[in-house]
């Protein structure tokens, strides 16, 4: 599965689409094109027969069958700086399962023919972005035409997971070690959500590794859990407010009573634009609920009612009514530093207001500062970075499409090349000029 296990996942979790990966269905047509060629031409006995050939001298070239040509194929990503690889065993699961060739309708595997090394998911690799200073996370020899069309779909997987990642980890770093919700879902195909759902818990290990930490997996949606066993998590939505006319106290009750107490109680506060108000009313109605069935003899039904905290997803076009407007859109529009503020000393003092006997006021102070911020809508490691500077009373940042990102220091596009080809049992340097064999001390051998 990854550095953190020593295991690999094999298809018993990835299930590809063996027979349509094998005909070339996800492949780029240029390399089902010269797979087809070099098959076509070891069939013919084909020959080189140019003149402005590489090879050292006191090599015949013409002895060489090009349509049967071994090479050495390194994977590599030029992402800057630090880029934690995933993606990894799906890739080998590809080379392993459709590396070969038709007889007819027959399909011949010959990926034990090949010689594979390969780092593990959760591998850390770093780059200045210069191709020559690499590190590669896979390195395959063999007959290249039996393999040629698995460039596509396992540079794919390994730039994609890699990608989520990365941006996860720095996410997580940015966040200084508070616990992040993964909740990308909805901003791409629901396909995608299984290997991005792995890639964010392999940062998540990665993190904890790195930073003696000890965060947890959150993820949305049980497919994102798939292939570690995880399930998704979560707890209201908009529409469920609007279930309840708008009021955002009665929903959470009724999330509360029907729901099991494993699942956090999290109101999500802003349906009315007025998070400071909404949360009050929330933690309220939810003590006077948890506070009667205590004093009724009924504490398991009781924690039903305990408020795990309460979530910001304030629009970036909407200024909240309970933050003074300053005149500066990035001071006072969508989840903003005052505002967490405003709400977190808004329920540090709630219960100051409430009519209670004193035995009930410790525990209702209590119940109000436990409450915890989850902040939400437009979250990247730059703003996440800007809440932690100035002590943001956040507890928790959930992200979303920032996550994707892919541009800039965030492209983590993978490239694969040809290095070397053998010849006469010797391997030879044959890599294009920028380019060259090179060496990761994590590469280990696969098969």
């Amino acid at each position: 599965m990854s550095i953190f296990d020593g295991k690999r996942l094999t298809n018993e979790t990835f299930k590809l689409d063996i027979e349509r990966m094998r005909r070339g269905w996800y492949t780029d047509k240029y390399f089902v094109n010269i797979a087809t060629m070099l098959t076509v031409l070891s069939k013919q006995g084909y020959r080189y027969q140019g003149r402005d050939h590489r090879l050292p001298a006191g090599i015949d070239p013409y002895q060489i069958a090009c349509g049967d040509i071994e090479v050495e194929m390194q994977w590599f990503t030029r992402r800057p700086g630090k880029t934690i690889v995933v993606g990894v065993d799906k890739a080998l699961t590809m080379l392993r399962h459709c590396t070969g060739y038709f007889e007819g309708d027959t399909f011949i595997n010959t990926a034990d023919q090949l010689e594979v090394w390969a780092v593990h998911d959760g591998c850390t690799v770093t780059s200045d972005g210069n191709p020559l200073h690499v590190q590669p996370v896979m390195r395959v020899r063999g007959r290249y035409r039996d393999f040629a069309i698995l460039e596509t779909p396992t540079l794919g997987i390994l730039t994609r997971a890699s990608r989520v990642a990365t941006n996860v980890y720095n996410a997580l770093v940015a966040a200084r070690g508070k616990p992040m919700l993964f909740f990308p879902a909805r901003f791409d195909l629901h396909e995608v959500q299984a290997a991005d759902g792995y890639a964010y818990q392999i940062a998540v290990q990665r993190y904890n590794l790195d930073h003696a930490s000890t965060l947890g997996p959150f993820v949305s949606t049980d497919a994102q859990g798939d292939w570690w066993g995880g399930a998704g998590g979560g707890t209201v939505a908009h529409a469920a407010i609007a279930s309840f006319l708008g009021d955002t106290a009665e929903a959470m009750l009724a999330f509360a009573q029907v729901l099991p107490p494993s699942i956090p109680r999290i109101a999500l506060v802003d349906f009315n634009n007025d998070c400071v108000r909404d949360s009050l009313q929330v933690c309220k109605a939810m003590f006077e609920r948890y506070r009667t069935l205590v004093e009724t003899g009924q504490p398991e039904e009781a924690n039903r009612y305990k408020l795990y905290g309460v979530r910001l997803d304030t629009s970036g076009s909407l200024r909240d009514v309970s933050v003074p407007p300053l005149g500066d859109p990035a001071l006072d529009l969508g989840v903003n530093p005052r505002l967490v503020f405003l709400v977190r000393q808004a329920l540090d003092t709630a219960w100051e207001s409430w009519d209670l006997p004193a035995e009930w006021r410790e525990p209702a102070r209590r119940f109000c500062q436990e409450v915890k911020i989850v902040v939400s809508g437009g979250f990247t490691p730059e703003k996440i970075t800007r809440f932690e500077k100035l002590s943001v009373p956040v507890d928790i940042y959930a992200v979303g499409s920032a996550l994707f990102d892919n541009h800039n220091d965030t492209v983590t596009d993978y490239t694969a090349d040809v290095v070397r080809i053998k010849v006469d049992g010797q391997w030879i340097d044959m890599a294009k000029v920028g380019r060259k064999a090179l060496d990761n001390p994590d590469l280990e051998r696969v098969w």
